[in-house]
């Protein structure tokens, strides 16, 4: 299409350079007017200046014609040769002469010899070069959707370098229906359009029109020149924000964070501009704190958490938002945005003692009350569904009554004197995950019941009290504990009689609140060693309770009582005489001087010495014996007469003592050694009807003892020959250590003894075939014993308790002795424990009676000793007690365990 266009401008040039080969010259004002079109070929002949001038063209060089230089000069040449004005470059007028009608260039020409000045015009012809041309390729105009019809919009018009023919002639719009175009102008006038509306506008349906005006000039052929036409509705506030929903939902955990997102609302406004810009906001026109707690952008509609959101309050809320739009007249709208509360485990369960009993008695019984219980947790499902346990060991349990009530009983026996008060854990856990518990506690105090009686701390007590105490001292305090409280634990102390000891009422005296026990009288120990009673605490509880505690009293002797001389050196203020043969060898016994002392113990162990004469070397006194021998041979130089003064002393602190005075006459021959008959006082030994009973009472004795002795012996030898064959020869053997071996053929007795003279413990046991597993017990004076090997089972001997048992049969024996033979001198006692091994031969009956015989005996025979002192014979007494019986089975023996009391009496 380029190449075409070329061509055809070419063509059109060379035709109308044709047209102007001849030259013109206006004859009005001498002026020679040449014309040519614009665009011209360079080279193309204008005129003939040599011609036209009339000049000679030989004379051309000679005189020197040339254009005169100006500002045309530029576009054309002159050949002096042929005299030919030519074009010399390209013409255009549009550049030259712009939108003027007429374009012409001047020029002058000079030649000299003479010197003359030729003015010429070049006329520049317009041809159609140059198309149409808006100023702007586009054209915006902005158009309100509400103009009315008809409305007209002027256009900008198109701009033609050319002039004349070829301007701009006329305007076409693209088609459309609602725009029209209305041209006005024509002929010699500019043309110009306008643009008018046609139908409505409505900006929502179709915002931007696009349009082409095309302008036309007159050319042959025509060209035109295009420039679009944009038109922009403008808006108008007509259209309300749209929501996308109606209502919008949405889920939040309770609790969230601070700017947690929930959900973008989107409004849709039609408009443009400030039109349809919207603001978001949300209405709370109830002042609902729950709604508070949400935040919404006002420009991007995200609503997000602003404060803390508690499912607890509300599980579910309500917001509503508005859209508004910028406009002038601003519309708005609204929708509901439902947000759902999430809930999560966040509360802890509440435990609330709705009711406490203050205090529970110590003998409630099982499943009795003690205090209700609630628990609440705030949160949902399994959240605040919760569990109530008690912690730890405590005589309680919890026992669920209904849904989250609970009651606090007692399962167990309360104790207050263990436990006054109690601290029970309750615990109270959900299940959420992770869980969550609380705990509380519930103290619950005991209260106290008369349940316990006083208690002494050892059931018998042992006070020991100095004889001759002052009367009205504290012999001792006894002393009851209570576990109770108040009431219940005020303990007031009394006396109880006691059918040992006498009126116990008249010797002392309690005071019933601190428990001292006063003494009203003195006491002696040679008239009472001891007595007991017993004291009863009683508390003040509903109804009273108490408890007894054995009181034994122990009068400790003091040296209160000097030696006392026995016959027959007793008189006071005599003289004793005693003979001794000059022939006496040294060792002779002279006299024996015999004491006692009402005391005991130390108190009464009596010392014998020779007081006068002093430095004495003839006689000497045996100081435990109170035996008076010589010491040596009788010499011619001794005396015939030796005075001698015995002074019996105690080891009392401090000592006691007693002096008798003895003449020792010395004799020629132990011939003239006569007893001197002293005058000492002899009771009536007048036969009495007491005599004659007991006489009686002791044959009678004498005869049941022999006949249960025959009955024994008759029991015994009842024996088969093979039984009896197992028994041969006892042979007995002595240790080293002191004991003794027994043994038949088949039985085995090891007996052993202490070294104490006064107390002797003895054992007396059986060792089979020989003994593997018997015992050899060493006894030493008391209960303790070594084991070397084992006896069997059934056999085994509990010592400590033959050896209390025997210590109460030495305190009869001691007791009886002393009753008896106090005031006449006993000179020892030997007590001793024994235990006895016996076959079935000996029955537990037989040894019972044989007990009750040997103690009636011993009781008669003391009886007749205290009438008959002088009678001077030996009483042999034993006492047995049988402490228990076992059986052995597989062997058929029998054990007893007999506690055995020897009293001599001299």
């Amino acid at each position: 299409g380029n190449l075409n266009c070329m061509e055809n401008k070419l063509l059109f040039r060379f035709g109308i350079s044709a047209y102007f080969l001849c030259w013109l010259w206006n004859i009005a004002g001498g002026q020679l007017v040449y014309s040519v079109s614009e665009e011209a070929n360079p080279g193309t002949t204008v005129g003939n200046l040599v011609k036209d001038f009339n000049l000679n063209i030989q004379d051309l060089e000679v005189r020197g014609f040339d254009i005169v230089p100006g500002p045309n000069k530029r576009y054309f040449d002159f050949n002096t040769k042929t005299g030919i004005l030519h074009v010399r470059e390209r013409i255009d007028r549009e550049d030259i002469c712009e939108q003027n009608i007429k374009c012409s260039l001047p020029l002058e020409a000079m030649i000299s010899s003479p010197l003359n000045i030729y003015r010429f015009e070049i006329h520049v012809f317009d041809i159609n070069d140059n198309a149409p041309a808006f100023r702007t390729s586009i054209t915006n105009l902005n158009i309100s959707e509400s103009a009315i019809s008809g409305e007209r919009f002027p256009l900008q018009s198109a701009f033609d370098a050319d002039v004349g023919s070829n301007s701009v002639k006329s305007y076409k719009l693209s088609p459309n229906e609602h725009f029209s175009l209305d041209v006005q102008g024509g002929g010699d006038q500019s043309v110009s359009a306008e643009l008018v509306l046609q139908k409505a506008l409505d900006r929502e349906k179709q915002p931007v029109f696009q349009l082409t005006l095309t302008a036309v000039d007159g050319g042959k052929p025509p060209k035109s020149g295009t420039t679009e036409i944009i038109v922009n509705v403008v808006d108008v506030n007509d259209n309300i924000p749209v929501f996308t929903k109606s209502l919008y939902k949405s889920k939040v955990t309770e609790n969230a964070a601070s700017g947690t997102h929930v959900l973008t609302v989107q409004a849709i406004d039609l408009d443009e501009g400030v039109n349809g810009e919207i603001i978001y906001s949300i209405v709370n026109h109830n002042n609902d704190k729950n709604v508070d707690a949400f935040s919404i952008n006002s420009e991007t509609g995200e609503i997000t958490v602003k404060k803390d959101v508690d499912y607890e309050q509300r599980n579910a809320i309500e917001l509503r938002v508005q859209a508004k739009d910028r406009g002038y007249n601003p519309k708005a709208a609204h929708c509901k945005v439902l947000v759902e509360v999430l809930d999560i485990n966040d509360n802890i369960p509440e435990i609330s003692v709705t009711s406490l009993v203050s205090t529970v008695k110590e003998d409630a019984p099982i499943d009795t009350m003690v205090a209700m219980i609630t628990v609440a947790d705030n949160d949902a499902g399994k959240n605040g569904q919760v569990t109530l346990k008690m912690q730890g060991s405590a005589p309680f349990k919890v026992q669920n009554s209904y849904k989250n009530y609970y009651t606090l009983v007692v399962n167990g026996a309360l104790d207050r004197e263990q436990t006054s008060e109690y601290n029970v854990t309750i615990t109270a856990t959900d299940e959420g995950t992770p869980p969550l518990s609380s705990t509380s506690v519930i103290t619950i105090h005991v209260c106290d019941v008369n349940d316990n009686a006083p208690r002494f701390s050892d059931p018998i007590i042992n006070v020991y009290v100095k004889e001759n105490s002052q009367i009205g001292a504290v012999i001792h305090t006894v002393s009851a504990f209570d576990p109770d409280l108040g009431d219940n634990a005020r303990i007031t102390y009394s006396l109880q009689e006691s059918s040992k000891s006498g009126p116990i009422r008249s010797m002392i005296n309690i005071n019933s609140e601190s428990g001292d026990i006063h003494s009203l009288q003195s006491f002696n120990y040679e008239e009472i060693k001891a007595f007991e009673f017993k004291v009863q605490a009683t508390d003040s509880g509903v109804p009273p309770l108490s408890s007894n505690v054995t009181v034994n009293v122990f009068i400790l002797d003091e040296n209160d009582n000097s030696p006392g001389i026995l016959a027959p050196y007793s008189e006071l203020g005599s003289v004793n005489t005693e003979n001794v043969p000059y022939s006496a060898d040294a060792g002779y016994f002279v006299a024996k001087v015999r004491a006692v002392d009402a005391d005991s113990g130390y108190n009464a162990l009596l010392s014998y010495h020779i007081s006068e004469p002093k430095g004495n070397n003839l006689f000497r006194i045996g100081t435990s014996s109170g035996e008076i021998r010589t010491k040596r041979r009788m010499s011619d130089n001794d005396l015939k007469t030796h005075p001698l003064v015995i002074l019996v002393c105690d080891n009392g602190e401090p000592s006691l003592s007693a002096t008798v005075s003895i003449d020792v006459v010395v004799v020629e021959s132990a011939g003239d050694v006569k007893t001197t008959f002293r005058h000492a006082p002899i009771k009536e030994e007048s036969f009495s009807d007491l005599n004659l009973y007991l006489l009686i009472a002791i044959v009678c004795v004498s005869v049941i003892f022999l006949l249960s002795l025959i009955s024994l012996l008759a029991v015994k030898c009842h024996r088969t020959d093979s039984s009896l064959g197992r028994y041969s020869a006892p042979m007995i053997t002595t240790h080293p250590d002191g004991s003794w071996s027994y043994s038949k053929s088949a039985q085995q007795y090891d007996v052993c003894f202490s070294s104490d003279t006064l107390k002797s413990d003895v054992v007396v046991f059986p060792a089979p075939f020989p003994p593997a597993d018997a015992e050899l017990i060493s006894i030493n004076g008391g209960d303790t014993f070594t084991r070397t090997q084992t006896l069997p089972n059934k056999e085994k001997v509990s010592l400590s308790r033959v050896s209390m048992c025997c210590e109460s049969v030495q305190q009869q024996c001691a007791e009886l002795s002393r009753t008896f033979y106090g005031a006449y001198g006993i000179p020892h006692f030997m007590f001793g424990q024994i235990i006895q091994i016996r076959f079935k031969g000996f029955s537990h009956i037989c040894s019972c009676i044989l007990f009750k015989v040997f103690y009636c005996l011993f009781v008669l025979f003391s009886l007749y000793s205290f009438i008959f002192p002088s009678s001077g014979h030996l009483y042999y007494a034993e006492i047995t007690m049988v402490v228990s019986r076992s059986e052995h089975e597989s062997d058929g023996c029998h054990v007893e365990r007999i506690c055995h009391c020897l009293c001599h009496v001299g």
